[in-house]
């Protein structure tokens, strides 16, 4: 496991943070260590989706800090991927941050 150079109670909010952002943006751009770590998360985030029952309803709400993320992840985002058995998350290298030359990359939703 990543530790991204930080204590386990911030690496687990940033992750639940950024799961929640590419849950509600379809894509977002961070650094390629956090971005490899993120794919997991949402990846389980989105089979939870696809048992679509009250308590993976609950057990997402838990995860993601919006309510509105949850409703999109059951609504719209879930049903998307009912025949797909797997790898909903792409990860597309998009070159280095200017400051720290720190690698950079795109997560999307495919």
């Amino acid at each position: 496991m990543r530790k991204l150079g930080r204590p386990t109670d911030q690496r687990q909010a940033m992750l639940r943070n950024l799961a929640t952002s590419v849950i509600l943006h379809g894509r977002v751009i961070t650094t390629e260590a956090k971005a490899k770590t993120v794919r997991s998360e949402v990846e389980k985030l989105i089979s939870l989706g696809k048992r679509g029952d009250l308590h993976a309803r609950r057990q997402a709400a838990a995860y993601m800090l919006s309510p509105d993320a949850v409703k999109k992840l059951f609504g719209e985002i879930a049903p998307r991927y009912q025949e797909r058995s797997g790898g909903y998350v792409r990860i597309l290298k998009a070159g280095l941050r200017r400051g720290e030359w720190a690698p950079t990359a795109l997560i999307e939703l495919v």
